[in-house]
Formats: structure tokens, C-alpha cells, sequence
């Protein structure tokens, strides 16, 4: 997709639990320290397949969020903050928090506990002020919580510091889809059986502004990308703001390396 040696380059799978306590720098440094877990086999993932997020919805001033997870597991997600929030799964694995809505976006690990065992779900969970959630993936676009697609619709653009981009959101489920960069083809592939489609682009973008558009069957989807160069982050292992279509999240990457995700605001 891109030039060597950049986080888009090599497809890390992201773990989870974030640290707690200590000063930042311990914090930071605990986030990136983390390594991705072997894949299980088989069988392995049919007994102990990781938590999940499947929907977020407001509940008064706070925010549900449910999804599945081992019938009986303990579920917990923690923030670098050392906010913790823990929910048992019921038998049929079903399980859901309740979070205050916060004046920012905030990010969660997502791990269950069985018996002796400790399972890590992929990427870090975000949750931002206005209802949304997403699965940020490290090398890899975000798998923002929503439902199914009618028509192309844009909810994520990630990219790291060196320009390597990757467009995600829904479609008519199995049909092709392509993605242009200010009119020029950057992206083919299909949306899977769900309606997602992550895509990479097909070069590296420098910092700029770019229109991103998603088209497929039932139509396209318009984007306008303000691509900014990231700073190091120095307050802890994310940073996000509000921008005009959504919420920006610079965030470190297990790797080390600095990962941008704008999650698209409905009708952004």
C-alpha cells in the first residue's frame, strides 16, 4: 500500500488491557510495550474467542455499550486513566456496561476473564461524547460500531505518519465498491457479507486537504480528509479532538508508532 517501514506496512494486531496507575510516561510506555498474542487454533477460539463490541446506544447521560463474550466470562474494560468497568456475561454470553458520558473521546481496553485465563480482544474500544463507538486496529482501518448498509457510507479514515491511509464504513453487503482521492481511483474491493469494507489506498497522501469519495451500488459517499502531520504523543498514549466531521484520535500503536483515526459523525 505504501512505503516500507510505516504502520500501514505491516498489519499489527493490537492488544488490550491499559495500564493503571503510575505517572504517564509509565502508562505510555506500558501501552506500547504490549505485544499481540499468538493466534489460538481452532478449537482454542471456539472455547475462548475474544470479547466483542456490538452496539452502543445513550441511556441518559451515559452510554450502554454491549457485545459478547464467554457465557460467565468477567468483562472488563479499562481506560489509561485508570477508569475500569466490569460486566459478566450471561449465558449466552451476552454482556453490556453502562459509561458517564465524558466532555472527550475515550479509549478502553477490552479483555474477559475465565477461570485462570485472560483474553484480549483486538484494538482498543473508543467512545466518544456523542453516542459513537469504534474498534480502532492497529495497521488497519476502524470497524465502527453501526448497522447494516443500504449504500456506501464513509465512518472511519485512518492513517499514520507517513502518509499510509485506509478508508472503512459500509456498503450494500457483497458488492464492489472503489475509492477516490480528489476524483482519482485510490481503492477497489468488495464489501464482506456484514457490509464493511476496509480499504487501503493504493499510495501515500502528504498532509492536505482531500476529498474522499466511496462509491458503489445505491450510490456514493463524500468526505472531506484534513490530513495534519502528528506530533510525538507526550501526555499519555492517545490524544483526541473534535473536528468538523467527527472525532480525531492520535493514539499509540502496540509497535510504538502514531496512528490517526477521524471516526465520521452521522450526517458529517
Amino acid at each position: 500500500m505504501k512505503r516500507a517501514g510505516t504502520i500501514f506496512g505491516a498489519s499489527v494486531a493490537v492488544a488490550g488491557i491499559l495500564a493503571l496507575g503510575g505517572c504517564e510516561r509509565e502508562r505510555t510506555a506500558a501501552w506500547s510495550a504490549q505485544a499481540p498474542a499468538p493466534p489460538p487454533d481452532a478449537a482454542e477460539a471456539a472455547y475462548m474467542a475474544p470479547p466483542t463490541v456490538l452496539t452502543v446506544e445513550r441511556a441518559g447521560d451515559n452510554l450502554r455499550l454491549s457485545g459478547k463474550a464467554a457465557p460467565g466470562a468477567r468483562v472488563r474494560m479499562g481506560a489509561p486513566t485508570g477508569e475500569t468497568l466490569f460486566a459478566t456475561a450471561n449465558a449466552d454470553g451476552g454482556w453490556s456496561v453502562v459509561a458517564p458520558r465524558g466532555d472527550g473521546p475515550r479509549l478502553f481496553g477490552l479483555s474477559m476473564m475465565l477461570d485462570d485465563r485472560t483474553v484480549q480482544a483486538e484494538g482498543y474500544v473508543l467512545v466518544t461524547p456523542t453516542g459513537q463507538a469504534a474498534i480502532l486496529r492497529a495497521g488497519a482501518g476502524a470497524n465502527v460500531i453501526a448497522g447494516a448498509g443500504t449504500r456506501p457510507q464513509i465512518l472511519a479514515l485512518d492513517y499514520d505518519q507517513e502518509g499510509g491511509a485506509v478508508v472503512s464504513g459500509l456498503a450494500v453487503p457483497d458488492t464492489p465498491l472503489e475509492i477516490r482521492v480528489d476524483g482519482i481511483t485510490r481503492g477497489q474491493g468488495e464489501a464482506d457479507s456484514q457490509g464493511r469494507f476496509t480499504l487501503p489506498l493504493s499510495r501515500p497522501l502528504d498532509p492536505g486537504s482531500y476529498q474522499i469519495v466511496a462509491a458503489g451500488q445505491g450510490g456514493e459517499d463524500t468526505s472531506l480528509l484534513s490530513m495534519q502531520a502528528v506530533a510525538p504523543l507526550t501526555a499519555g498514549p492517545f490524544q483526541g479532538a473534535r473536528e468538523a466531521n467527527g472525532w480525531r484520535i492520535d493514539w499509540m500503536t502496540p509497535a510504538g508508532g502514531v496512528q490517526t483515526t477521524i471516526v465520521m459523525e452521522a450526517g458529517a
